[in-house]
């Protein structure tokens, strides 16, 4: 996604109803969180299953988190996502910038790439893949989704290299 879908994307998921915004840095996703870092919204954490954890503490004090990350991080993160957050329903939404999409790409991103489909399914999440061209569509289905009780991901695709 370009700057601008995705400082608008983060715009509309706050003023829509997302409260916390949590996670590990991705340049794929480096405008949308700049947005929130800019904002003072987003907090950085060092791990993805740490994101996460801050993320299910908020979620069940009322609130509506995003956790943003790159899939190794999705990979990383999959115990957590299928022993707290899909074990005890708690409602968030992920943001995960899709390395290894093009194939092209480096080595170490191909394969996570070519499975992360597949690992969001088995852990149990459904997910959009989301562009310049809808994104809006995509987040209001994933707000509807959390607001739901519900745990879904937005996939953003890396269409550059590093």
């Amino acid at each position: 996604m370009n700057e601008e879908a995705q400082r608008d994307a983060f715009m509309y998921m706050l003023k829509k109803g997302v409260t916390d915004f949590v996670g590990v840095p991705d340049s794929t996703l480096k405008h949308f969180i700049a947005e929130g870092l800019a904002r003072k919204k987003a907090v950085i954490a060092t791990r993805e299953e740490e994101a996460i954890g801050i993320a299910a503490g908020m979620s069940m004090s009322g609130g509506i988190p995003l956790v943003f990350m790159q899939n190794a991080g999705l990979a990383n993160s999959i115990s957590t996502i299928t022993s707290l957050v899909r074990m005890y329903e708690i409602p968030m939404i992920f943001l995960v910038g899709w390395r290894g999409y093009l194939d092209d790409d480096a080595p170490e991103h191909r394969t996570v790439g070519r499975i992360q489909p597949k690992l969001l399914e088995l852990a149990g999440i459904e997910a959009r893949v989301i562009s310049e061209d809808d994104w809006m569509e995509g987040c209001s289905w994933a707000l509807r989704t959390a607001k739901d009780g519900g745990r879904c991901a937005l996939v953003v695709r890396r269409m550059f290299h590093d």
